[in-house]
């Protein structure tokens, strides 16, 4: 016999399913309610939330700082506590970002098609929410605002799932949205928060196909797969951030070096940080140690082929599963390449198509480069750290997407919107 434990288990599955099912529920009554939302409302509501995130800064962080002391605990390494520290410049960052969205023109009910029947019919085709939205993510509390937002700007429902690691942060951010939809008599249930940590939540709403419109996860290349392999819902997937820069044969050595400091050390633990330089063999001997001091001084680990330890004497040596590893921490793997087709043949290898980057004056290799690099997002002589939504003019991302069907590289506004078929006539009847 399964005895009292296995029944008490069952009966706490059956309530937290039930909590699920009615947070569900109430998702899609406020996703029909917010995609009629005029567009001032949907701004208003956007000013206020950025106005209430500075206001309450001393609350939020107060709440970060009880997940900081949890992390630190748990040995968390300092490139992911970079992702989870929230600051009183990092908050104004986020409200500038709810403000900048709120500026975003309106992205619902764009007349994307047209056409005018021989028998008067006028056909459009325009843009419309998709609904409920699913979005899982680790650690940087700052999604929570970025996704709320464009939700909200959108008229899109937002079912939040955040990492144990900022707990209490998204918690302290969503109820900013939630008491902004309060004053406005809106339904709360338009941005909502899972209030556990338990994976079988996840597995749960993964299985409410028709309920739940589109999951995005944004997090480490193991939750991604989980999810893809466990949902019965489209899922937009980013699975890694393998980014390389690649330093031509004619390239600006100067101007590359400090492409490359940026890329990897300016916050190396972001998905659109550099993980592999490929430096062409003619330029080897004169970039890699102008390149050596800065990642030196940035106490950056190098693992790197025979060639570049000929010129970073202090550099490890590369293993094999080195290249194609997204190590979001201060580690660069380094390999010299025989030319641009080496280095293109590189990154198809190993590369997520995520973000690449060529720095060449050669106008050719740009272009060669740009057509063979298949990746969301292509840099010629500038920084991976660009490939973001919000450098993008989108006003903010709701995740990065490596896909190529429905949305592609940063995912704003038009991400979030599907389309429909509206006829209009008088009277006609199909012969």
């Amino acid at each position: 016999m399964r005895g009292r434990p296995f029944v008490l288990e069952q009966m706490k599955k059956q309530t937290w399913q039930k909590k699920l099912d009615e947070k569900v529920v109430a998702g899609n009554v406020a996703a029909r309610s917010a995609a009629a939302w005029p567009l001032k409302l949907r701004n208003q509501i956007l000013d206020d939330a950025a106005r209430l995130l500075e206001k309450e800064s001393a609350a939020i962080l107060h709440a970060n700082q009880k997940d900081l002391a949890k992390a630190r605990g748990a040995g968390m390494s300092s490139a992911m506590m970079d992702r989870l520290v929230l600051n009183e410049t990092r908050i104004k960052a986020m409200a500038d970002g709810v403000r900048s969205v709120r500026k975003l023109s309106d992205p619902l009910n764009k007349v994307l098609y047209q056409h005018r029947g021989q028998d008067g019919l006028k056909i459009q085709r325009i843009t419309v929410p998709l609904g409920v939205i699913l979005i899982i993510f680790e650690s940087r509390p700052n999604v929570t605002v970025e996704c709320a937002a464009l939700a909200l700007k959108s008229g899109n429902t937002v079912i939040l799932r955040g990492g144990r690691e900022a707990f209490e942060s998204n918690q302290a951010l969503v109820k900013i949205f939630r008491q902004v939809l309060a004053k406005h008599k809106l339904p709360q249930a338009t941005v909502s928060f899972i209030e556990t940590t338990d994976y079988e939540t996840v597995d749960y709403l993964l299985t409410q196909e028709g309920k739940i419109n589109l999951v995005i996860p944004r997090g480490g290349q193991g939750l991604i797969q989980s999810v893809v392999q466990k949902s019965r819902i489209p899922v937009v997937k980013h699975y890694q951030g393998i980014c390389h820069v690649y330093v031509d044969a004619k390239a600006d050595l100067k101007m590359a070096a400090a492409i490359v400091e940026n890329a990897k050390l300016q916050r190396p633990g972001v998905c659109n940080a550099l993980e592999t330089l490929l430096v062409h063999e003619k330029v080897a001997a004169q970039f890699l140690p102008l390149v050596e001091s800065r990642l030196r001084i940035g106490e950056c680990e190098v693992r790197g082929d025979k060639t570049t330890q000929k010129y970073i004497a202090w550099a490890k040596t590369a293993k094999a599963d080195d290249y194609g590893q997204e190590f979001l921490d201060k580690i660069l793997a380094v390999r010299v390449v025989k030319n641009l087709d080496a280095a293109i043949q590189h990154i198809t290898q190993y590369g997520s198509g995520h973000t690449d980057a060529i720095i060449t004056r050669d106008l050719h290799a740009a272009q060669t480069f740009k057509d063979k690099i298949d990746s969301s997002s292509v840099m010629i002589n500038a920084s991976t750290r660009f490939a973001d939504g919000f450098e993008y003019g989108l006003g903010a991302e709701i995740g990065i997407s490596t896909d190529k069907v429905h949305a592609r590289g940063p995912m704003g506004l038009e991400g979030l919107t599907s389309y429909k078929y509206v006829v209009t006539g008088n009277g006609q009847i199909r012969k």
